[in-house]
């Protein structure tokens, strides 16, 4: 679920469709390591208008933040949230 290129440091410019996709990509990981609260704060992230992708995202951060064995997770979702400037329409 990595990019091996992309630090927080260095992030990679994200527009809209490509957060869409990353967060489905973050959706399906969620889903397959039995997070279930995460995955249903993604359920119809194709769909969300962006105010609302942007708290999802503040939320799932929120929620593995703290979790060592979720940090790929929370690091996807941090580099989500320096690119949620980019959801305009």
């Amino acid at each position: 679920m990595s990019n091996e290129n992309e630090t927080l440091r260095w992030p990679t410019t994200l527009n809209r469709e490509a957060i869409i996709r990353r967060l489905v990509q973050i959706r399906e990981v969620a889903q397959a390591n039995n997070l279930p609260e995460l995955s249903s704060l993604l359920a119809d992230v194709e769909g969300m208008p962006s105010p609302q992708i942007g708290a999802s995202v503040i939320a799932g951060i929120n929620m593995v933040q703290e979790k060592p064995e979720h940090q790929a997770i929370a690091t996807q979702l941090a580099m989500v949230a320096m690119n949620l400037k980019n959801l305009k329409a």
